[in-house]
């Protein structure tokens, strides 16, 4: 008989669950939207909620549904080679490319900054991501239950204290919601939806869902439909409080940008209302929390790549990736925030589609027979589509020409795509690749060859 975990079991590894994707994007990115989203922030919200929340959420079932020990083993189910280099690039995504430096200039921007005068910022900078990454480097080559327990005490910590800065701003607002910039004009909808891509917890999804599931299995659930369920509910309990911070930072970034000035990212955003609601102490105890809460996610993320590179690469040791990832991550965070998050987002509208699209072939796969022609079709299609937009949007982003035998594959798109300018051009064509693929293969059955798991 399967064993039947009582809510507190759930409630804990959901809880975890939060703490592993909590960190400094789901603070800054609702606070940049609802300022820029103004009146439409609502429309902006919902189409943030699916990628931020959503995308996650199915990101873990699709971990539990695939059976697989790795995201380089269910990626591999398109070809070996692709496994290694998409989990690869999404490694050092979610690592020492953009995710980790993040945590160390999110932290200074809220915790540090508005304590520094303007001609000393990237001064100060320096010095505190030498001291951030010197102790993310120490923790993560000496791993310890203190960053356990700290984590532990954390996240219901941070939960409370947001929820009662957020609890404020609807009692007492800052101030009027303004109109929307430009881009949240029109299709804020659609604004909200793709800025959801920069908290990059989709992509971690794939790789927090073997530490969720190790979780369920561990507390005695060992059926694949025990597994599932388990998984489900732990994912729901994380997706609720990530949603209601999610719709409270946001909104009270709507309401701020007639006091506060519009931001150039959401950092300042929140410190400036932490000053505002509780003076001084309030934005030495946010800088506190912010600070540890970004230290653990820092070591983790160091952790996670330092081990997965370390299996990689095995005549390369765990110690040396993560001294040369924490190096990595101190030179990237000092180009300032708002230079980590214009990178990173050409590169997630490359990796967006990829893994939304690996999520969608994983749940679907029983009914193509696993077959890896359906697998590597669709992701063929997908890669094709996204690398130009994320070419694309590098280009916009830089305000330079696209690249000369860019233009003919950009207006092409634009004319025949659905919902291209848009960033969703990949959806339509894959569905339809799907769709064909798979009534061959069902109609070819042993003829086409089904990917195999490793032994």
């Amino acid at each position: 008989m399967q064993k039947k975990l009582p809510f507190s079991s759930y409630f804990v590894i959901g809880v975890m669950l939060f703490a592993l994707f909590f960190g400094a994007g789901n603070l800054i990115f609702p606070a940049s939207l609802g300022q820029n989203a103004g009146s439409n922030v609502w429309m902006a919200v919902t189409g943030f909620l699916i990628t931020g929340i959503g995308l996650p959420f199915l990101g873990i079932l699709a971990m539990g549904v695939s059976g697989s020990r790795n995201l380089q083993e269910l990626s591999g189910r398109i070809h070996p080679l692709y496994g290694i280099i998409f989990t690869s690039l999404l490694y050092l995504t979610i690592g020492p490319f953009f995710a980790a430096p993040r945590t160390g200039a999110v932290a200074y921007d809220i915790g540090v900054a508005p304590f520094v005068g303007s001609e000393f910022n990237q001064a100060g900078l320096l010095i505190f991501t030498v001291l951030f990454f010197s102790v993310t480097l120490w923790f993560s080559l000496n791993p310890d239950k203190l960053v356990d327990r700290v984590g532990k005490i954390l996240s219901p910590g941070i939960i409370i204290l947001l929820l009662i800065l957020l609890a404020m701003s609807i009692i007492n607002p800052v101030g009027s919601v303004q109109a929307p910039q430009d881009a949240y004009a029109s299709g804020a909808f659609m604004k909200g939806f793709t800025e959801g891509y920069n908290t990059m917890d989709a992509l971690a999804s794939l790789v927090f869902g073997i530490i969720v599931i190790n979780a369920v299995r561990s507390m005695g659930v060992t059926t694949k439909k025990g597994i599932l369920l388990a998984t489900a509910k732990s994912g729901m309990v994380a997706t609720i409080f990530l949603g209601i911070i999610y719709v409270g930072i946001t909104y009270l970034g709507a309401t701020s940008t007639g006091t506060f000035g519009l931001q150039e990212t959401g950092g300042p955003v929140l410190s400036e209302a932490s000053s505002y609601y509780f003076g001084r102490f309030g934005t030495m105890m946010l800088t506190i929390i912010i600070t540890l809460a970004c230290l653990t996610t820092s070591i983790g993320l160091m952790s996670a790549c330092g081990e997965y590179f370390h299996t990689l690469v095995p005549k390369i040791s765990y110690k040396k990736f993560v001294l040369f990832f924490s190096a990595l991550s101190f030179i990237v965070a000092n180009f300032g925030l708002a230079n980590i998050i214009n990178f990173s987002i050409p590169v997630l509208m490359l990796l967006y589609p990829l893994a939304i699209v690996l999520m969608l072939l994983t749940f679907l796969s029983p009914l193509f027979n696993d077959s890896r022609l359906v697998y590597a079709s669709a992701t063929a299609v997908t890669f094709m589509i996204s690398l130009i937009d994320g070419l694309k949007t590098f280009c916009q982003l830089f305000e330079i020409d696209y690249f000369g035998w860019m233009k003919p594959i950009v207006s092409f798109y634009e004319s025949h795509l659905p919902l291209y300018n848009e960033g969703l051009g990949w959806l339509l064509p894959v569905l339809i690749i799907i769709l064909l693929t798979g009534i061959y293969a069902r109609i070819a059955g042993g003829v086409i060859s089904r990917y195999e798991e490793p032994n």
